[in-house]
């Protein structure tokens, strides 16, 4: 059991909502962006992955807070948001100028990686309606006290984006709290993001003012440290594999600092080739440390969105199943699932998720 106390269903129109920038991603498939001659196109962003995977895989009632410019691209970022499910009542829009000059929609062109060759991303997002939002823009009171919202979700990319997008996670962090609703953030450190908005510093400043408002936490020993500056002693300095005993170290600290923390997660991640990866999840919740199957070797097709689809799968198990031991592993295995099959967003339905936790095999269904 753990300490959440999420509002009624009945007293809310939303189960889920995140705030956070969603690009138009272009995919090259199996090719090189470099070298490709066409794209597919999927919708995606660290914090709204999280409610459309609620809404598509766990059928909860989801909607997403972020702008777009209206245009072309916009109409068809909405279009894709539309078809995961997603409201989008709550997106604000923003007229465009013709050519992008003082404001646009973001693009994230990404490759998948193969073998020893790893994935790409080149994003092409600055001057995107999302970044340009600021305190006030949205009417926090509105959604969070009069429509209500169980569980709010937002993470460290909204939040760097700009020099204003820290302020407003801050604000709406503070407003879903006001109101009773559970707070769950991605610290998502990205050194390439904070480096034009007063970089290590200014991250740390965003992100001390905002873990108080925080119920439920998730990242890694990096993200701990660079975010939070919470040091450890004994923590791997290459940081590319995290150690559950030096996780376990950094979530004490992290807990005797921000006691307001109810849930801490992260992914256990032993990458080998780009596609495949030791994969597993570890949690701690009510001063109890959980972690999931182990999976050796996992094979991966795009491995983007992958801590996004643990994300949704642990905030199920814990708003649903009130269980933490059956939250990572939920989390551990909607991570697993999504990064079989291409896009940033998950293709998993509930059946398969609960098949795996079982430990089910591949074998063909019919």
């Amino acid at each position: 059991m753990s300490s959440l106390e999420l509002k009624p269903r009945e007293s809310c129109r939303y189960d889920i909502l995140s705030l956070g920038e969603i690009m138009l991603r272009l995919d090259p498939g199996e090719g090189r962006i470099r070298t490709t001659r066409q794209f597919r196109v999927w919708e995606g962003g660290g914090e709204y992955n999280v409610a459309r995977g609620l809404r598509r895989c766990f059928g909860q009632r989801a909607a997403v807070v972020t702008a777009f410019a209206r245009n072309e691209v916009g109409l068809l970022l909405e279009d894709l948001v539309l078809q995961g499910g997603v409201d989008t009542s709550l997106i604000r829009w923003v007229p465009s100028d013709g050519i992008g000059r003082s404001v646009r929609n973001g693009l994230n062109f990404t490759e998948r990686g193969f073998g020893i060759r790893g994935a790409v991303g080149c994003s092409d997002r600055g001057h995107s309606a999302a970044s340009q939002l600021r305190v006030g823009d949205i009417d926090w009171e509105h959604i969070f006290g009069a429509l209500g919202v169980r569980w709010f979700h937002t993470g460290g990319i909204f939040a760097a984006l700009s020099a204003t997008t820290g302020d407003v996670v801050i604000e709406a962090a503070r407003i879903a709290k006001k109101h009773g609703t559970v707070v769950s953030y991605d610290l998502n450190y990205r050194p390439s993001l904070w480096g034009a908005y007063g970089g290590l510093d200014r991250c740390r400043e965003v992100n001390r003012t905002i873990a108080p408002s925080v119920d439920v936490i998730l990242g890694n020993e990096e993200d701990f440290t660079a975010c939070l500056g919470l040091e450890v002693e004994g923590v791997d300095e290459d940081l590319k594999d995290l150690e559950v005993s030096s996780f376990q170290r950094m979530i004490g600290t992290a807990v005797a600092t921000y006691p307001n923390f109810k849930a801490v997660a992260a992914t256990l991640r032993g990458v080998k080739t780009a596609s495949v990866n030791d994969w597993g999840a570890i949690c701690w919740c009510e001063g109890k440390f959980h972690t999931a199957n182990h999976r050796p070797d996992l094979e991966i097709l795009d491995r983007v969105g992958g801590g996004d689809s643990f994300a949704s799968g642990f905030i199920y198990g814990l708003m649903e199943l009130d269980d933490p031991a059956l939250a990572v592993e939920y989390g551990a295995a909607h991570g697993a699932l999504a990064m079989t099959t291409p896009g940033d967003t998950t293709m998993a339905s509930l059946a398969e998720v609960e098949k795996v936790v079982r430990g089910g095999g591949a074998r063909v269904d019919r």
